[in-house]
């Protein structure tokens, strides 16, 4: 039940973010359309280097062109799951709920990630307000037409409709670090946003074997299958909207608790709010009390303790003769190890799958017999 309360401390805290970054981002636009207006009037010559993106109409035709797919997912997905009779208000809403919401959570996500990083991208708050908004469509635009049979129907169909919302954040997420890297250096924006979109095809053919080969190995928990599994992954983000979509389309939900979490993240938004006008350096980030609340502790004792091994490397870095070149080193050194924990980690999997065996690196047995 924690985990509905920090669910609504975490959605409050992601409007609270939508809200802030509604001006930087309309800047954003307006300056994307200024650019777009000063190539028609052929003064694109004039336009500084890192202003040349992709014309805003090839991308608006592109956009478009890639919901012909997406319609056709959603359809194929809405019939196979039993819900057939109802596809043309599945595909219409449908896609009409992925643009409106993917236009606003990529460009939240992005320029939060583009702004700090994507580890600072409130994609799992956002994700909950998507996953609440598309149940609440599906419940009052499809429930009342169909049996108590398709409610499981319906909660998948919200998530695989939540799925693509996610599947487009994490883009930009992407993304947006690339473009600002691309900024730093005076790169072109639209050569770099060219070899993104190549970037983004060649991903999408080999992200989907990776996770399938991770879940052959692992399996993740509340997944079916995972109760067989020695060590399934968990997966408490994938977890709580699975249980929020659920909760909402069979109208069990507790929605006190979620009150209640909203009630604590009005709280942290307005102590974080007071922190930054009265001390320098004291903030308490309210998406980051959100996620401590309603992550386990097996997911977040690591983050702290790499938190505070960073500060005691920072304060070593200091007394050093060159600093900032130091904490550089530091920097590139732990992002190495999480590259490389990644790429162990899918090398384990494949070792795992294709040898048939939990633990085919194991130096004893389960009972330590040689």
């Amino acid at each position: 039940k924690v985990r509905f309360v920090g669910a609504g401390a975490i959605g409050v805290s992601a409007i609270w973010t939508l809200l802030k970054l509604v001006k930087p981002v309309a800047r954003g636009l307006a300056s994307a359309m200024a650019a777009s207006r000063a190539r028609k009037a052929g003064r694109a010559d004039t336009l500084p280097i890192t202003e040349r993106d992709i014309p805003i109409g090839i991308v608006g035709v592109v956009t478009l062109i890639c919901m012909l797919p997406i319609a056709w997912l959603l359809g194929y997905f809405g019939n196979s799951s039993g819900l057939g009779a109802h596809l043309p208000t599945l595909i219409i809403g449908g896609v009409a709920y992925v643009v409106l919401m993917s236009f606003f959570v990529s460009a939240v996500c992005g320029y939060m990630a583009g702004l700090i990083g994507s580890s600072n991208s409130p994609l799992s708050g956002i994700g909950i307000l998507v996953v609440i908004g598309a149940a609440l469509l599906l419940v009052i635009g499809v429930k009342p037409y169909v049996g108590p049979a398709a409610s499981k129907a319906l909660m998948a169909f919200a998530l695989f409709t939540t799925a693509v919302i996610f599947n487009v954040a994490a883009i930009a997420n992407n993304n947006l670090q690339d473009l600002k890297t691309g900024q730093l250096v005076d790169a072109t924006p639209w050569k770099q946003q060219v070899a993104l979109i190549f970037g983004v095809i060649a991903g999408a053919f080999v992200i989907p074997p990776v996770l399938d080969l991770v879940n052959h190995a692992y399996g993740f928990v509340g997944a079916p299958g995972a109760e067989a599994r020695a060590h399934p992954l968990p997966a408490p983000q994938a977890g709580l909207i699975s249980s929020l979509a659920q909760g909402v389309i069979a109208a069990d939900i507790d929605w006190s608790l979620i009150r209640i979490g909203g009630l604590i993240g009005i709280g942290i938004i307005l102590l974080d709010e007071i922190l930054a006008r009265t001390t320098r350096h004291m903030r308490v980030p309210p998406l980051a009390v959100g996620l401590g609340i309603y992550l386990p502790t097996q997911s977040t004792l690591m983050i702290v303790v790499g938190a505070v091994a960073g500060w005691l490397f920072d304060r070593r870095a200091d007394r050093t003769a060159r600093p900032e070149a130091t904490k550089q080193l530091g920097v590139l050194l732990a992002s190495g190890m999480i590259v490389g924990e990644g790429i162990l980690g899918v090398v384990i999997s494949a070792i795992i799958v294709f040898s048939g065996k939990d633990a085919p690196l194991a130096l004893v047995g389960p009972g330590f017999e040689t």
